[in-house]
């Protein structure tokens, strides 16, 4: 759970716990509730479901990383979270803390904080409410979900006030499972990960939509990231728009 990923977007993944509540447009076919049925069995999503913390020889992993990545010089990306939200209102605030101290006790790994509750995250970063064990680690990076453009408009102003207000890294968002086209602005978040639908029940991605978050992102001075085409094919339709591979990162 984490070791190794094939997402093109970062180097690792950490799920703290597991389970979720739908909120999206984007949670209509999560890939993470259907593989509690066909691999890890562990959670049931929804409202008033418990959240599962993860093992203790999990939460060993990263700190593992880290000492490989200060031995070899790197900054590996690390995923958190691929079956839960960080920012989730029905997780204990103590795990959240304590993942935050995990996180700052690994300095050489850059942790991307996705989540669909971006709204949250000045509250629940908030001394002066929650506590001092809240506060952001400075080597993370906040991302939002967005899927359409009523997303976009709702929370391009959250996200953009969480690099204003706190201490981050960078910020990005996941254009995954992009569901119609989007007009970026100023207000744009760092990094534009784009991705169509995958799985049984994928919804087409046009990639007009794609190819023009890409030359939108070229006049803001956006890092650009696409991750596939989507569909329901085991190749997830490729990672290619127009012939050419496109994973950039933010420069750390």
């Amino acid at each position: 759970m984490g070791e190794v990923t094939a997402i093109e977007w970062c180097d690792h993944t950490f799920n703290p716990w597991i389970g979720c509540t739908k909120v999206s447009p984007a949670c209509d076919h999560c890939y993470a509730e259907a593989l509690m049925d066909t691999r890890y069995g562990r959670a049931r999503w929804g409202a008033g479901e418990d959240r599962v913390r993860t093992s203790a020889s999990n939460w060993l992993q990263p700190r593992r990383w880290d000492r490989q990545a200060d031995k070899a010089g790197t900054r590996p990306f690390v995923f958190s979270a691929s079956l839960a939200d960080v920012f989730d209102n029905e997780v204990d605030p103590l795990w959240r803390a304590q993942l935050f101290t995990l996180i700052r006790e690994t300095p050489n790994l850059v942790w991307l904080l996705l989540t669909k509750r971006v709204g949250n995250v000045l509250k629940m970063t908030d001394v002066e409410k929650e506590g001092t064990g809240c506060v952001l680690p400075p080597n993370v990076a906040i991302g939002a979900t967005i899927a359409n453009q009523d997303e976009y408009d709702r929370d391009r102003m959250k996200l953009a006030a969480v690099k204003r207000d706190r201490d981050i890294l960078f910020t990005f968002g996941s254009f995954e499972p992009l569901l119609g086209p989007v007009i970026l602005d100023c207000n744009a978040p760092d990094q534009i990960i784009v991705g169509g639908e995958s799985g049984r029940e994928a919804r087409p991605m046009k990639l007009d939509w794609a190819r023009s978050l890409l030359r939108q992102s070229a006049e803001l001075n956006r890092v650009f990231n696409f991750k596939q085409v989507g569909g329901r094919s085991s190749d997830k339709g490729g990672h290619l728009l127009d012939g050419v591979q496109y994973f950039g990162r933010p420069v750390v």
